[in-house]
Parts: C-alpha cells; sequence; structure tokens
C-alpha cells in the first residue's frame, strides 16, 4: 500500500486499519524539519487510501511526540522558522483533512508540536502516564502548528488561554476531565487494542458517508449554526446521489447486510 520507505516513519496495515507510529525515540519521538517532511509525503501516498481508519502513536512507551526539536529550532532565522511552522501547520491540515477517522494513540509525553498533531486527529486517547501541554512561552515562543486554534475549539477559550499562557503540564485525569482526552488505559499494548476494536466496527457503515461527515462537522466548527447547517443539507442531498446511500437502503429494506464500496 505504501511505496516509499521512510526514515522516521513505521506504518503497519491490520484489516484496512493503519497504524503510524513516530520512531525517533531515541529523542523521544521529536520533530524536526526532516520527520515532519516525512510526515507530509506520507500523508499525501495515504490520503487516498481505503482505510477504515488509522492510528497514530509514538515508538516506544516514554513518549508519543515531545514536541519540536529544540537544539534544531536554536538555529533558525525567522524566515526559516516560518517555514516550519507552514510545514508543521500543513501536516495537521492534512490529517485533520484524511476522510477516514484518526485516531490519537498517546503514550507518555504529548508536548508542544506533539500535542498540535494529536489536536488534529479525530479524538484522543492515551495511557495513565501520559503528559499534555503547550510549554511554548516558557521559551519565549507560542505554539506555532495549530495549537492556539484548536486546543480553544476543543477544551474552551477560557481553559486553553489557561494553559498557554502558563506553560503547565497537565496529567491524564485533568486532560480527561476537561475533554482533551476521551478515554485512558493502563497500558500502550491495551490501548491500541480498544481504538483497533473500535475501528474495525466502522467497517459496517458507508466509509464514503463517514468522510463526509468529517468534513461537515469539521468545516461547521468554525461558522454559525445557521451556516453549518447550509453545509449539512448540501452535502446531506449529495450523498442521496452516492452508490453507498443507495446501497445502504437498498439493504435496509431487504434485511440484508450492505456492502459499500466508498462512493
Amino acid at each position: 500500500m505504501i511505496k516509499k520507505s521512510y526514515q522516521y516513519l513505521q506504518f503497519e496495515l491490520e484489516q484496512a486499519i493503519g497504524i503510524l507510529t513516530i520512531d525517533r525515540e531515541d529523542k523521544l519521538n521529536a520533530l524536526n524539519s526532516d520527520l515532519i517532511e516525512e510526515l507530509r509525503s506520507f500523508l499525501q501516498e495515504i490520503s487516498d487510501k481505503p482505510l477504515s481508519g488509522m492510528i497514530l502513536t509514538g515508538a516506544g512507551e516514554k513518549s508519543f511526540i515531545a514536541g519540536a526539536d529544540i537544539a534544531a529550532m536554536t538555529e533558525m532565522s525567522p524566515k526559516q522558522a516560518q517555514d516550519f511552522a507552514f510545514c508543521g501547520q500543513h501536516v495537521t491540515l492534512m490529517i485533520e483533512e484524511l476522510r477516514f477517522p484518526v485516531v490519537a494513540a498517546v503514550n507518555g509525553f504529548s508536548l508542544g508540536g506533539g500535542l498540535e498533531m494529536a489536536l488534529a486527529c479525530d479524538y484522543i486517547y492515551a495511557t495513565q502516564n501520559a503528559l499534555f501541554g503547550l510549554p511554548e512561552v516558557s521559551l519565549g515562543l507560542i505554539p506555532g502548528f495549530g495549537g492556539t486554534q484548536r486546543l480553544s475549539k476543543i477544551i474552551g477559550r477560557h481553559r486553553a488561554k489557561q494553559l498557554i499562557y502558563s506553560g503547565r503540564k497537565i496529567k491524564i485525569d485533568e486532560a480527561k476531565r476537561i475533554g482533551l482526552v476521551l478515554e485512558d488505559f493502563e497500558s500502550k499494548d491495551q490501548m491500541l487494542k480498544q481504538i483497533k476494536n473500535e475501528l474495525s466496527k466502522l467497517q459496517h457503515n458507508s466509509p464514503h458517508a463517514i468522510g463526509v461527515a468529517k468534513t461537515v462537522i469539521n468545516k461547521g466548527a468554525d461558522l454559525s449554526v445557521e451556516e453549518g447547517l447550509e453545509i449539512e443539507k448540501s452535502q446531506f442531498a449529495q450523498l442521496f446521489d452516492s452508490y453507498d446511500m443507495q446501497e445502504g437502503t437498498k439493504a435496509f429494506i431487504e434485511k440484508r447486510k450492505a456492502e459499500f464500496k466508498g462512493k
């Protein structure tokens, strides 16, 4: 399915479920320019593949993604920093715009750019040793891969400001309480098993309809209810011209299992 080989990425496929692992364990999976460029290339390659879902996780037990590579950042000029932020933001947009669900499986550190990658996923699961934060202000910086925008949409503007201004790191109990994380698990293996089980159940539903639902939800997040309803109405109507809608409704009437094709 994936033709290219990558230095910092590992990809596995299990029954139409992709598992993408950030594999820079010796650096706690920190993001440097080469890794981000690999992510861009990989996401481009995977975007049209018929997956029922994908899991994004980090190699090892200590870290999902510990953030951006600070040592590399200290040498950047403002122009280089702008290019770095552009590439990081592009990756988060590519994750967000994938037509299939993407679940962040957070193990250990999810800080700075790491949390920003997780925020671009559809939702976040985590192990009980997970640690979350956007500590950029302690370095004289701000989040640059979408954290200032996405965090407030998920946990609310006031909580997001509090976390970003303070640079405070939060553990799993608080992350669940404020709605950042949906579920927590004792081990990484247990977490991955649960996500795979959930994504496998989505195979009973139309992948095309799931992709449209994801698009409508994401587009509507920044709009008024009335504007969002217009998008919903338009996309709802367009589905009536799709194979999956015709097959799904016919299968329901005929009391049989639908055979969706994702179109």
